[in-house]
């Protein structure tokens, strides 16, 4: 039997995976600025729940917006990988690992919100506990649930740091989009590094020190949807082969 193996070109791994990044982008923002953003009020428990009660379906929709981004985190990688194993396989796999722990480590964090739902929706056994602890223990699982995303972080800002040196050297896609990468894997750590190392700073820097990494990564998935890559030089990365070799000489 003969075997057909389909091909995709370069670009057109590009732009799909431009498009993924969009929706990675906008379910991300949807969960996170307006689901969660416009109900959650720091400190109050009280006032949180009845946000979240009286806004329920909003709520779920913002989780689901963060499996879908989740979602759109695998392919995502795979893609990048592809586009940058001519420059290394070694280190494009790299950066692939470590995006994978960042959506494993976010994926799992996703049940500190439905501990909230839990919590707040009523089971008979939730008796056991009475509403003000409720309300406590769901804010601490939104407060929780901050953290992991921070933490979760922590891996993909080195990834990006790994796409950035990939970008830069590849020939193929301008520099300015690896500096973008760089920019963005720069704001992730410090954020999250903050607010682990020292929350009160943290505090402050949020959200201005997210704003580059936003900027960095639009411009990123842009850029893929617009331009793509430059399929010659594409051509040219692998008739030169791969700027870092591995032991094999692959």
């Amino acid at each position: 039997m003969t075997q057909r193996h389909i091909t995709i070109s370069p670009l057109a791994y590009a732009r799909i995976g431009g498009v993924l990044y969009l929706i990675n982008i906008a379910c991300g923002l949807f969960g996170e600025a307006y689901a969660r953003g416009t109900l959650v009020v720091a400190g109050d428990a009280a006032a949180t729940a009845q946000h979240l009660m009286s806004h329920e379906f909003l709520f779920r929709w913002g989780v689901l917006g963060d499996l879908i981004m989740h979602i759109t985190d695998v392919p995502l990688t795979i893609i990048f990988y592809v586009l940058l194993r001519p420059v290394s396989r070694d280190l494009s796999l790299l950066a692939a690992l470590f995006g994978m722990l960042q959506t494993a480590v976010l994926c799992a964090n996703k049940l500190t919100l439905v501990l909230v739902l839990l919590l707040l929706g009523g089971p008979g056994y939730m008796k056991a506990f009475n509403p003000e602890q409720l309300r406590a223990l769901a804010l601490l699982s939104l407060n929780m649930h901050e953290s992991g995303f921070g933490v979760g972080l922590i891996f993909f800002g080195v990834s990006c740091f790994v796409t950035a040196y990939l970008l830069y050297q590849s020939g193929y896609f301008p520099k300015a989009l690896g500096i973008l990468q760089a920019m963005a894997g720069v704001c992730y750590l410090v954020n999250s590094l903050a607010m682990l190392l020292n929350p009160a700073l943290a505090d402050k820097l949020v959200p201005g020190i997210l704003l580059p990494a936003f900027v960095g990564e639009l411009g990123t998935a842009l850029w893929l949807v617009v331009k793509g890559l430059d399929t010659a030089k594409w051509e040219v990365r692998i008739r030169l082969g791969p700027v870092i070799v591995g032991p094999d000489g692959q």
